[in-house]
């Protein structure tokens, strides 16, 4: 592993801590402050909207003005978003720092190109899933030092000491080194993969896999505490297994061929779904919440996937779209949670479950089947540095 991976790893680690202490008590935290099932859905569908406009821009950058920069941009955008949801006391100001840090999603775009050009001999899949490993091992910590501050100091402590961890992530990022950009042959056409019919049919799948497997994870808080009864220091101690599960469900899944890998993380939160409609106590959940870590793994697969189908100075830009497609699943799904939720509570798992099967079969159909191991060979490049 390079220098530059490393430093990326550790900042990572260190960032899944800070966002694993908040993360799983956002919609706890908004129900405190006031917000309903719709209204919580409808705040989290806005970030994952916040995503969405923001992944296709970093990707176009990412190519033409560096990775690095865009990285440190999301670094430094999502510090100020964390010391905004720390400092607000009230839902409006509170909301608007969550769907600033929600912008900061579009830092997976540079992220994972720096990552695929950074990988030397390792194949794109196995060079994404293991950077994302040691990020999710830092949210196996945040959630249980979360649940513990939050059940004994309540939930707003948690955020301010998330955003002191961000600066500390944030000042290891900072010594990255720049990579040379690259630029396609003349007689490439640009931007030409958009057209191309396996791709478009390929984000169809991937749409309708984040769409599945992000279905049963909004309210499954509120439900736990709601209609389980469970403390919030166990809901931390759960929600660890999660960073736990996406790590090794990474590492494991990582060394299979990556559309392969990429039905069995769906599987995985099918099972996560199933555990919570049907599970009774804490080690059925436990295991549910091991293995929802499949929907993180899923969206990284669906962009190692992407890179079987594009020319590397178009990288960045086809990763944008295919996060993009996946950001839209992210501000659908909440809002059919919330309303599913106002219903039958157990009616968003027994919905999940079905969709997800649905999801197996049409990724089966219409994922690649080429190895990411390397991309489609188009042309020449020429290395532009940053």
């Amino acid at each position: 592993m390079s220098s530059d991976l490393i430093l990326v790893a550790f900042s990572l680690f260190t960032w899944g801590i800070g966002e694993g202490m908040f993360f799983y008590f956002q919609p706890i935290y908004l129900q405190e402050l006031g917000a309903d099932p719709l209204q919580i859905g409808a705040v989290l569908g806005g970030v994952g909207a916040m995503m969405m406009i923001a992944h296709i821009p970093a990707g176009y950058l990412a190519d033409r003005v560096g990775r690095r920069q865009m990285m440190w941009l999301a670094w430094v955008l999502g510090v100020a978003a964390a010391w905004l949801m720390a400092l607000g006391t009230s839902l409006p100001i509170f909301t608007a720092g969550l769907l600033i840090y929600g912008l900061t999603g579009f830092v997976t775009v540079p992220m994972n190109s720096y990552i695929t050009a950074a990988r030397g001999k390792w194949t794109v899949g196995r060079a994404i899933m293991i950077i994302s490993a040691v990020y999710n091992l830092g949210m196996v910590v945040g959630p249980l030092l979360g649940g513990f501050v939050g059940q004994r100091y309540g939930l707003r402590p948690i955020f301010l000491i998330s955003a002191v961890v961000f600066i500390l992530s944030t000042l290891v990022i900072l010594f990255i080194h720049p990579q040379p950009l690259e630029i396609q042959a003349e007689n490439e056409k640009r931007n030409g993969f958009l057209f191309n019919p396996r791709y478009l049919t390929y984000l169809g799948a991937v749409l309708l896999a984040v769409f599945a497997t992000y279905l049963p994870q909004p309210l499954s808080q509120n439900f736990l505490a709601n209609e389980r009864g469970l403390s919030l220091a166990a809901i931390g101690g759960l929600t660890s297994l999660t960073g736990l599960g996406v790590a090794t469900l990474n590492l494991a899944l990582g060394y299979l061929d990556a559309r392969l890998g990429f039905l069995f993380a769906q599987a995985a939160v099918g099972i996560f779904a199933l555990l919570l409609w049907k599970g009774s106590g804490i080690p059925w959940y436990g295991l549910g919440y091991f293995l929802m870590g499949g929907y993180k793994t899923t969206r990284s697969l669906a962009v190692a996937q992407t890179r079987t189908l594009v020319h590397a100075a178009q990288m960045g830009l086809a990763y944008g779209v295919t996060e993009t497609v996946g950001a839209m699943a992210t501000i659908v799904a909440p809002l059919f949670a919330g309303y599913l939720y106002t219903f039958n509570p157990t009616w968003v798992y027994s919905v999940s479950v079905g969709v997800t099967m649905i999801s197996i079969l049409v990724s089966m159909r219409y994922s690649p089947s080429r190895s990411p191991s390397e991309g489609p060979v188009q042309g020449k490049t020429m290395p532009i540095t940053e």
